[in-house]
């Protein structure tokens, strides 16, 4: 999985930056072998995913071991940090050398130190072996372990390099954290299977992004709304080669200046730590603001009505996306209730993601079924183009809709806006109006200074509506 630390790709001393620490891949291999030595055999290795050289020498380290690497949040709280532990198996946890792990851990610690040297070999595991266990940030009870498996890590970031033709020539330039599939998979994995060079920033800034000078930069739609308020470094950017949005929606009016600062039409991809990433505009196609493409090599998706019925292809009619393919998970560790709902009878997963598609074939994101699809005085609205249209007006940053239980239509759209001093509620609903049905306008519009937001800067929208 690993193939360019074996050498096919060359070596330099800076092969991988990681806040500042350089590493050969040379180096990575002889630290990580050093790392597997010491975790052979382990149920699970738990790995504090800071942002460092170590982070990465020790996951490297658990693959060459066969053994499943648990990322763990570096900001986990007492409970999830215990929950994530008990429920992985993880026998160990690795730190870096010199930094202070969670004293309520109650496994031993391997300490980490990427200039450590070993020259042993470890035997390659088997392909369908667990890679990765990744805890799902679930909106109701405690979070999911989706075990991931090698070959699907592999068939992903092959299709991915495909559609994006990534290859040993980029340098890849992120600062995303390593605890998810985007900074971790991507964004680590995806270095080490493609060759490329690879610098992360610890902190994904404008000016660190413009400094990295890369070919090729991974960002979240935050980042990317950073870097377009950043006029020098989103220019500086115009030198790379291409620009890649995930983990959320990319507002179009950010799409738009980083296209006209940098002169990049980002990609836009979609995915999910179950499916890995699914769906990707290409490098050599249309990229098209506010959709996400069409599905990469060896995935397969459909789109189903709530009776099951096939949804048409007309990019307009909203349906559940379903996925199936070489990039999907194993299953939820220990949860076979879990995995019943997640998997229909034929074999395709449910995203839970509803979804339009094009009779081009290309797909658009209306959001989560649970929070994105509103079902208001008989019509179905997608959360996702109420915010778009909100974001079109010049005095909105960014919006958030979400469906409030209603005595009279079932559920109200609600608009949570960040707007410019002076805009109304009423101004908007009136913009809104105006752009799409008037059933689709939001029956109130809540002017906030900022959105709840996870690490990966996806809004937090149950949270939203608990609050009000």
């Amino acid at each position: 999985m690993l193939t360019a630390l074996r050498g096919g790709h060359g070596d330099a001393p800076d092969a991988l930056r990681i806040d500042g620490h350089a590493l050969s891949r040379e180096q990575l291999l002889a630290a990580a072998t050093a790392v597997a030595d010491r975790i052979a055999g382990a149920p699970a290795l738990a790995v504090l995913a800071r942002p460092t050289a170590a982070t990465v020498t020790a996951v490297v380290g658990g693959l060459l071991a066969g053994v499943p690497v648990v990322p763990l949040p570096p900001d986990a709280g007492p409970k999830e940090r215990g929950h994530i532990l008990r429920d992985s198996g993880a026998a160990l946890l690795a730190v870096g050398a010199g930094e202070q792990p969670p004293d309520d851990t109650g496994i031993p610690v391997v300490p980490v130190d990427p200039a450590a040297r070993s020259a042993a070999t470890h035997p390659e595991p088997a392909p369908d072996a667990p890679a990765l266990i990744l805890y799902t940030s679930g909106t109701t009870g405690a979070p999911k372990g989706a075990v991931l498996g090698r070959r699907a890590v592999a068939a992903d970031l092959d299709a991915l390099a495909a559609a994006w033709c990534w290859t040993a020539e980029d340098t890849l330039v992120h600062g995303l954290p390593l605890f998810h599939v985007h900074g971790l998979v991507l964004g680590v994995l995806g270095a080490l299977r493609t060759g490329s060079r690879l610098v992360h920033t610890g902190r994904p800034t404008p000016q660190a992004y413009a400094a990295a000078r890369g070919s090729l930069y991974f960002g979240v739609p935050t980042v990317w709304s950073r870097v377009a308020a950043d006029g020098p470094a989103a220019g500086a950017l115009a030198a790379a080669r291409l620009l890649v949005s995930g983990s959320a929606p990319l507002p179009v009016p950010v799409f738009e200046r980083l296209a006209a600062l940098s002169g990049h039409r980002p990609i836009e991809r979609y995915g999910m730590t179950e499916t890995l990433i699914t769906l990707s505009t290409r490098a050599d196609g249309e990229r098209r603001p506010g959709s996400v493409g069409l599905p990469v090599a060896g995935v397969r998706t459909r789109l189903l009505a709530e009776d099951g019925a096939a949804v048409p292809h007309d990019g307009e009619t909203v349906g559940e996306l379903q996925v199936r393919g070489a990039t999907l998970f194993d299953g939820y560790l220990g949860r076979p209730d879990a995995d019943a709902e997640a998997w229909t009878a034929d074999g395709w997963f449910r995203t839970g993601d509803v979804a339009v598609v094009g009779g081009d074939g290309f797909h658009r994101i209306v959001g989560r079924a649970s929070v994105d699809l509103i079902k208001s005085g008989g019509f179905k609205i997608g959360a996702g183009e109420v915010e778009a249209a909100l974001r079109d007006h010049p005095a909105v940053s960014d919006a958030a809709v979400v469906g409030a239980p209603d005595a009279d239509l079932g559920q109200a759209v609600v608009a949570y806006v960040i707007a410019a001093d002076g805009v109304t509620g009423d101004q908007l609903t009136a913009f809104v109006a105006e752009r799409l049905s008037v059933h689709k306008r939001p029956r109130r519009v809540v002017l906030v200074d900022d959105l709840p937001r996870n690490a990966m800067g996806k809004v937090l929208k149950k949270q939203l509506l608990t609050e009000g």
